[in-house]
């Protein structure tokens, strides 16, 4: 992983882990975090308007996720995917990452602005709830999706 490997690559160049890597911070236990922007919310239900931009709203020391990645954070509202994120979570999404495994989540868009956090499968190409509210739906989009990002982990607070 390459969290792990930057400080000796560093060290092997003769440069400061900064200089290759500005995100990276190792914490006090000398463990590899990264810096994540925490920027806003993402709508774990219908397509609703959202505030995935550039402007973070705070940021969020986290281990293990690839440093290669363009990471964000969002706290989920909503109950569609509350199996997996129960509102209030806040889920970490790889923008780099939007080649679509079945399966797999994702922060998704639509050409309005709208976007969502479901479920991918495939056959045909839709996108669900993991939910244990009976009323959400499937989404089963009439053109391709714009991809934000895959979903690599989600943290719920006790």
């Amino acid at each position: 992983e390459k969290t792990t490997e930057l400080p000796a690559l560093a060290q092997a160049l003769g440069v400061g882990v900064q200089e290759l890597d500005p995100s990276y911070s190792p914490d006090a236990d000398g463990i590899p975090t990264l810096i994540v922007p925490h920027l806003a919310w993402v709508n774990a239900g219908a397509m609703m308007r959202e505030d995935v931009s550039d402007e973070a709203i705070g940021a969020l020391r986290v281990a293990d996720l690839a440093a290669s990645g363009d990471w964000i954070a969002l706290n989920v509202i909503g109950d569609s995917m509350d199996r997996i994120s129960p509102p209030e979570s806040v889920i970490f999404v790889d923008r780099k990452d939007k080649y679509l495994v079945p399966n797999a989540c994702y922060v998704i868009a639509d050409d309005e602005g709208n976007a969502t956090y479901k479920r991918y499968r495939s056959g045909p190409m839709r996108f669900e709830p993991v939910s244990t509210n009976p009323a959400h739906e499937p989404i089963f989009p009439d053109n391709d999706p714009i991809i934000v990002g895959r979903v690599r982990r989600s943290v719920i607070n006790m």
